[in-house]
């Protein structure tokens, strides 16, 4: 396979692309900034936010190498942030845009990284992927991934484009501790309480799904295939562990994978945040085969693991 990787700097392009390399695959990537973690994927530095690009073959006066398939993950990410700054949420339309208009001057099918928050905030508790109400949109981030994701509809209306949108929801694990460009909150717990310091915890009550980053790729590379294969497209998928917790229950395990009692002060959520999130993943086990195998607490102490092992061996 040949696969176009938008954000191949960030967490789950930097994982997609490793296991691609390892598996024998050709991987180009794209992104604004350079990768943390390794040179061993081909990677364009270009920012791809810029309104209408031009097109040939690829953006700008900038030639890709043929591909097979798009997968389409740049983005800027966190909600809270994108509430501060929401000309941030519109840079993600622009990019969606300039990527489905590459997809289809090359005639290439994508896969889109949409999100949890698409459905709002869940008092409803409604996580079927037909059933999402835009009507409930919290944050100009949600926002911008429900307009990414209503221009891939009419893509496929229109010009036939073939996809597969995922719904990702708080994937966490290797390659995600760059605090310095972006706070994560697994991360940012796992320096901290390994520091003593008391964390803050937004929503004492507030439920989420975990998705270990291993999981999320298997759904991705299952994807992948299907698209590839001709033999299923066009649709909406829910790529998560399936399961609800705490950010508290969380925070306990960083704490027991450290061996550091964690000291936790708790506010209120913040604006635009989702409060309750669990996923109904059967369309993904049903299409894709997915059997996402790891729970909050191994997944945190394998992300544990790997970051203090990191930080050891690339201290500031």
């Amino acid at each position: 396979m040949r696969v176009l990787i938008t954000g191949s700097s960030g967490q789950i392009g930097t994982n997609l692309g490793m296991r691609l390399l390892a598996e024998g695959h050709f991987v180009f990537g794209i992104d604004k900034r350079t990768n943390a973690w390794t040179t061993d994927i081909p990677t364009l530095l270009q920012d791809i936010s810029v309104p209408q690009h031009q097109f040939q073959r690829g953006i700008g006066p900038v030639e890709y190498p043929p591909v097979d398939i798009v997968v389409h993950l740049a983005a800027n990410a966190k909600v809270h942030e994108l509430v501060e700054q929401p000309q941030r949420a519109l840079e993600n339309v622009n990019i969606t845009f300039n990527v489905l208009e590459y997809c289809r001057a090359n005639n290439l099918p994508i896969i889109f990284s949409s999100s949890r928050e698409v459905y709002g905030d869940i008092h409803r508790y409604i996580t079927e992927e037909s059933h999402a109400d835009f009507a409930y949109t919290e944050s100009p981030y949600s926002a911008s991934k429900i307009a990414g994701e209503a221009f891939i509809y009419s893509y496929a209306q229109c010009y036939g484009l073939r996809y597969i949108i995922f719904r990702f929801s708080n994937v966490y694990g290797r390659y995600d501790n760059d605090l310095e460009r972006m706070e994560r909150v697994i991360p940012k717990f796992i320096r901290m309480i390994k520091n003593g310091e008391t964390i803050t915890v937004y929503g004492k009550d507030k439920v989420l799904d975990f998705t270990y980053v291993d999981d999320c790729v298997d759904g991705i590379l299952a994807g992948i295939r299907l698209l590839l294969s001709g033999e299923e497209s066009n649709h909406v998928i829910n790529l998560a562990y399936g399961q609800g917790n705490k950010l508290a229950a969380m925070a306990q395990y960083v704490g027991e994978a450290l061996g550091v009692p964690p000291v936790m002060k708790f506010e209120p959520a913040r604006v635009g945040e989702v409060t309750h999130y669990v996923a109904n993943i059967g369309k993904a086990r049903a299409l894709l085969g997915y059997n996402p195998r790891t729970t909050l607490q191994e997944g945190i102490h394998k992300s544990v693991a790997w970051s203090l092992d990191w930080w050891e061996k690339h201290p500031k």
